[in-house]
């Protein structure tokens, strides 16, 4: 006869963190902070990836990001339904924080068309000079203009579906698709530039 410890042996390591976020997350809905202090240190780097790649790799504000995305879900934890892992309500929370940031300064005075606030994001260093190209894949993706940047990144690396990716940045599917064509040309000749 099996014992509970074969059973939980047995268990996928995925479904076993999924255990142990769900019982984090009901400590944490209730107010114990050291509960969120762990999913903290469980999730926070890779959220800090999704959102340091969706802001063209700016450190400082993806730093400043990823606290904003974990305070949005510190304050946002009693309302998680369980549908679905924590890690991944989590990163989607991520995802669209760095989104509303990113439609935040497209509407900000000064930008002319949602390209010209997309394209401003990401392109200049902290010296305010353009960021010269490398051979690292990572480095060509944050020179990608940011509306291209952004749909690429939930596309083809955070798995998002173009009618996703249209209601988070406010744009038809075509324009989706089309953008993920961009992308992935602009990255192609980037790439083969410096090979």
């Amino acid at each position: 006869m099996a014992t509970m410890t074969d059973a939980l042996a047995r268990t996928a390591p995925d479904e076993a963190a999924n255990d142990d976020d769900h019982a984090l997350v009901r400590a944490s809905a209730s107010g114990d902070a050291g509960a969120f202090e762990a999913l903290y240190r469980r999730h926070a780097s890779r959220v800090h990836g999704v959102i340091l790649r969706l802001v063209g790799y700016q450190h400082s504000r993806a730093e400043d990001l990823t606290q904003e995305a974990f305070v949005r879900a510190w304050q946002a934890l009693p309302g998680f339904r369980f549908e679905s892992s924590f890690g991944t309500w989590l990163h989607r929370l991520a995802a669209n924080t760095a989104l509303m940031e990113l439609r935040t300064r497209r509407s900000q005075p000064g930008m002319e068309s949602d390209d010209d606030a997309f394209d401003g994001i990401g392109s200049m260093d902290t010296a305010g000079h353009h960021t010269a190209l490398s051979l690292d894949l990572e480095q060509a993706v944050g020179t990608l203009p940011a509306r291209a940047r952004a749909v690429l990144v939930l596309y083809d690396i955070e798995g998002w579906k173009h009618e996703e990716i249209a209601d988070a940045l406010d744009m038809a599917v075509g324009s989706s698709k089309a953008q993920l064509h961009r992308a992935r040309r602009l990255l192609r000749t980037r790439l083969e530039a410096h090979a």
